[in-house]
């Protein structure tokens, strides 16, 4: 009976090890852009044969404040059907892709609300090796973009993750900006991207999956 037990849970594991990487990407958007990034990134991670979950953090803005501003609104149509995320899908995921705008140097209240919602995840190490990057915006060059993927990555630390930050591991990154920390673009005062980022959204992307299958593969 044990020597069956043991050979069924070779097979198990054997088949966790080929199972694709799960990916969730999770953004917050409140002109569009990070959704679009987002989307971009499904479609890497996919070309690089991830399972992939796009999914929005929870608006927390009153209405009253979205209804004054016409992109705002928008988008919260835009993505009315994306799912919200939640400690479920954090724990289902192989690694995680965060796109956030930046606020002040640092993440929007609506994502920081997300992730300091997961302390009973993070309690029970369920948090623990997941495969994190990140992307941001901002409406110039020098708006905050670099300390905000420092300030998430920080979180992510305590998260016992593991950062899979792009580097220059590409030529890709030089042409959008070549932020090393995560892709960043800079937005003008119509909403339009400045940078070509496409490229690198996905690069990032395939290079997180990428990660997470040495993570995964080699924790069987």
């Amino acid at each position: 009976m044990r020597f069956l037990e043991k050979i069924l849970r070779k097979s198990t594991k054997e088949m966790d090890k080929m199972s694709n990487v799960k990916l969730a990407v999770i953004f917050y958007s409140m002109g569009g852009t990070n959704f679009q990034l987002a989307k971009w990134a499904e479609e890497g991670a996919r070309e690089a044969g991830a399972d992939v979950k796009v999914l929005k953090v929870e608006e927390l803005a009153p209405e009253s404040i979205i209804e004054r501003n016409e992109a705002w609104k928008a988008t919260v149509e835009a993505t009315k059907d994306v799912p919200v995320a939640t400690s479920d899908d954090i724990e289902w995921a192989d690694a995680i892709l965060f796109s956030v705008p930046t606020r002040f140097g640092n993440v929007p209240s609506q994502m920081k609300q997300f992730l300091d919602i997961q302390g009973g995840l993070w309690m029970n190490g369920k948090t623990i090796n997941k495969v994190v990057s990140a992307m941001t915006s901002a409406q110039n060059p020098h708006g905050g973009q670099e300390a905000t993927l420092l300030s998430l990555y920080t979180s992510m630390m305590h998260w016992g993750a593991i950062i899979a930050a792009p580097g220059y591991t590409d030529p890709v990154l030089f042409g959008a900006g070549g932020n090393p920390y995560g892709t960043s673009v800079t937005v003008d005062q119509n909403g339009k991207m400045v940078d070509d980022v496409e490229g690198a959204v996905k690069h990032q992307a395939k290079r997180t999956v990428t990660v997470a299958e040495w993570v995964k593969n080699g924790n069987q």
